[in-house]
């Protein structure tokens, strides 16, 4: 199956969503279409041997809508000239009918009127000025109902197109007939200034909503505007600038200090620290040399260096984060699939309504009955508002996806952002996860003469042969603390038990207590420093000089920084933790403890994972794993949200729901946080959107006359038609105000 998006021109409501995903999922080969009112965009699902564009192409064009590929993302996010085009005229279009419709008013109002000038008064005249504005600014409404219709589908523009052509043709008639209006005791005044206003509120509506919704993508333009425009490649020995899209794998690039890296690639010659903040949220430079990987769109801070491009366009790490947040935002969130079925049958019920409200007008309003029938009928027709439906959920999920995205947070679809509001437990694997992955020297207690430093340079003399890890970090801390290393004689590993050798004509012992009871060596002196560690998880080492115990090495992997405070955070938002390791259990508990985590689950193979996770979901909770997104898969999979750290490897997003671009592990409750936050605006919206049309259609059809003697006006219905959807695009926005670093109170 090939999964492609689509830019979709003439959405206007959720009725148009529903339409058109209809098509699509009516052409052969074709197994799942999601549009998004927001985006303006359809993702496609379908089978290339089956069916193909030109196929899905022709099933939306044949319903009167508009559709084309979209521009590669690694070309920006620039707005293209048809669209450019379309905002010009649509400006045009809403000058004119403002312009137009303000005479008519100033003509027709009561009070006005009598300060307009004579010809304005005049019925030929109005109809002069309201023709155009009806057929010309108004076509698309015509355009996209016709085609609907053509097609037995009834949007948004349906209930436009028919309002607003009842009020002028009933105007039409006024103007040739007025002899006939007057016979029935009616006023001969035509309703020309309610179509024109009426039309130009609901552009004006759509122009505003337009722009609010470009505020919705504002992070996706911000992540393109990372990239660099041009690239120093290195051809048939000169260096040359060459646009981005023309540089290949393979081309050798130079970089100087304070540009930014053009595509992905490898470190051949030179070496620099490089900022790579802007793509994964370290705020720390890295120093990288010859064979070290650097990523498109960071910044080389110091050196020079030359590197091999490794991956380019589509397939660089920028360019898989913004199609990742792209597809995130084209998806749908379960919380719409209300709002979904409802606009299935949202038009042709409004149209129901709309006859019901002219009948019972024209048989038992007042008089004139025919000119309240006309009246209260566009009013329903113009009220009634499946665009804030349609808008509700994706302008919140655009939003929230771009949020997270800027603060390193890349959630995979709306599912995902749903989901993690309703977490309750949190299970954090141990290794590389909550601890930083490699073990570090964290005690070094020297017994007899010896000082700390003579304790490490024993040991880590004596190390410098091994391969093993412990070994390692010793070296390193001998290293990181200037001292030097002096040669080894007679090296010996003794399998399980630790090395052997000569040291400055020395004999060195170092590792646990079977190795000191095989050399007859009593340890009792250090046996209680030994115990003291490894109650608290670490691994102790005993070191022994000709003979005699010297001291203990203590090695473990240590907490990351932001464990304690991410632990605490989800505390405060009332979420449980849990740590799963496949360590010994005192060594976990002992990692735990220092977290404030209570729930350990240890010794754990890789495979049983998964199983452990399933047990705490089948006692109803709502579990997150967080992972590295590779070992962990199983597990990430089997959770309701798994989550990757990672750096925004290819093989962590696919294996979780949300990819944490760096190491923070605030992270986690800041994106369970930002999840809160959207959910709520989501519902706000919703409430609103259907409250708005709950309450005000009845109000159109003239449920307060016989009360209060309240109609709505055809234009003042057009008015807060249009502020509906505004209302709803505007408090979607309010999510970019979200401080998620503030995010330790609750939710």
């Amino acid at each position: 199956m090939q999964t492609e998006t689509f830019d979709v021109q003439g959405l206007h409501c959720a009725s148009c969503v529903a339409t058109i995903e209809g098509a699509l999922k009516g052409v052969s080969g074709v197994t799942d279409a999601v549009v998004n009112l927001a985006s303006e965009k359809a993702t496609v699902t379908f089978d290339p041997v089956v069916t193909g564009e030109p196929a899905i192409k022709a099933a939306v064009v044949k319903i009167g809508y508009g559709i084309s590929s979209p521009a590669d993302p690694a070309q920006g996010d620039e707005v293209g000239g048809e669209k450019k085009r379309a905002m010009r005229e649509l400006q045009i279009k809403l000058a004119a009918s403002s312009v137009i419709g303000a005479m008519l008013f100033w003509a027709t109002f009561p009070g006005l009127m009598n300060t307009a000038p004579m010809i304005l008064h005049n019925g030929w005249v109005q109809l002069f000025l309201a023709t155009p504005i009806q057929f010309w600014a108004g076509y698309g409404f015509y355009r996209s109902a016709i085609a609907g219709l053509k097609n037995r589908a009834a949007n948004m523009d349906t209930l436009v197109a028919m309002g607003t052509t009842v009020a002028y043709l009933y105007s039409v008639f006024v103007v040739l007939f007025p002899e006939l209006i007057q016979s029935v005791g009616i006023d001969s005044m035509p309703y020309f200034d309610a179509s024109v206003i009426i039309i130009a509120f609901i552009l004006l509506g759509r122009l505003l909503e337009d722009r609010a919704k470009r505020g919705t993508s504002a992070a996706m333009r911000k992540l393109l505007g990372l990239q660099a425009k041009t690239a120093r490649v290195l051809r048939n020995n000169t260096e040359t600038d060459v646009p981005i899209d023309t540089v290949v794998v393979g081309d050798l690039i130079r970089v100087r200090p304070g540009e930014k890296i053009p595509v992905d690639g490898e470190i051949i010659e030179g070496d620099s620290t490089l900022d790579e903040s802007m793509v994964t949220g370290e705020s720390m430079p890295i120093e990288k040399g010859p064979g070290g990987k650097v990523i498109g769109a960071t910044i080389n801070k110091t050196g020079s260096f030359v590197f091999k491009a490794t991956r380019v366009g589509k397939e660089t790490m920028l360019s898989q984060i913004v199609d990742l947040v792209e597809k995130a935002q084209g998806s749908k969130a379960p919380i719409q699939r209300l709002a979904d079925r409802v606009s299935g049958y949202f038009v042709p019920i409004v149209l129901m309504l709309a006859v019901m409200t002219f009948v019972l007008w024209y048989d038992f309003g007042p008089s004139p009955a025919i000119l309240f029938a006309v009246v209260n009928s566009v009013a329903v027709l113009i009220i009634a508002c499946p665009c804030a439906m349609g808008l509700a959920t994706p302008t919140a999920v655009m939003v929230a996806t771009g949020k997270g995205a800027e603060n390193g947070i890349l959630i995979r679809n709306a599912e995902a952002l749903e989901t993690a509001h309703k977490v309750g437990v949190v299970i954090f694997d141990k290794t590389g996860t909550l601890t930083n992955g490699t073990p570090e020297v964290t005690d070094v207690t020297p017994v007899s003469d010896f000082t700390k430093a003579q304790l490490l340079q024993l040991a880590a003399s004596l190390e410098q042969g091994s391969e093993h890890t412990l070994a390692d970090s010793i070296v390193k801390r001998a290293k990181a603390e200037n001292i030097g290393l002096t040669p080894v004689a007679n090296f010996e590993a003794i399998l399980g038990q630790g090395v052997s050798g000569r040291v400055n004509e020395r004999a060195v012992l170092l590792g646990n207590r079977r190795l000191m009871a095989s050399k007859s060596i009593d340890v009792a002196q250090i046996t209680s420093v030994v115990e003291a560690l490894e109650q608290v998880g670490k691994t102790a080492m005993l070191i022994a000089v000709d003979g005699k115990p010297a001291g203990v090495i203590a090695v473990a992997d240590t907490a990351r920084d932001s464990a304690l405070s991410a632990v605490s955070k989800l505390a405060e938002l009332g979420i449980e933790t849990w740590m799963i390791s496949g360590d010994n259990k005192r060594a976990a508990e002992g990692v735990a403890k220092s977290l404030g985590i209570k729930n350990v689950l240890a010794e754990v193979l890789p495979a049983d994972k998964e199983s452990e996770v399933r047990k705490i979901q089948k006692q109803g909770r709502i579990v997150a794993m967080i992972g590295d997104g590779v070992n962990d898969a199983p597990a990430l999979a089997a959770a309701d949200l798994g989550i990757a750290m990672g750096s925004g490897t290819d093989v962590a997003m696919e294996a979780a729901d949300i990819t944490l671009m760096h190491r923070d592990l605030m992270l986690v409750p800041m994106a369970i946080y930002l999840s809160k936050h959207a959910i709520r605006t989501m519902r706000m919206n919703l409430v609103w959107a259907f409250g708005y049309n709950v309450v005000l259609i009845p109000v159109a059809m003239g449920v307060l006359y016989p009360f209060a003697k309240i109609l709505l006006s055809p234009m003042l219905a057009s008015a807060a038609m249009a502020l509906s959807s505004i209302f709803v695009v505007v408090n979607s926005l309010l999510l970019k105000r979200v401080e998620l670093t503030n995010s330790a109170k609750k939710a």
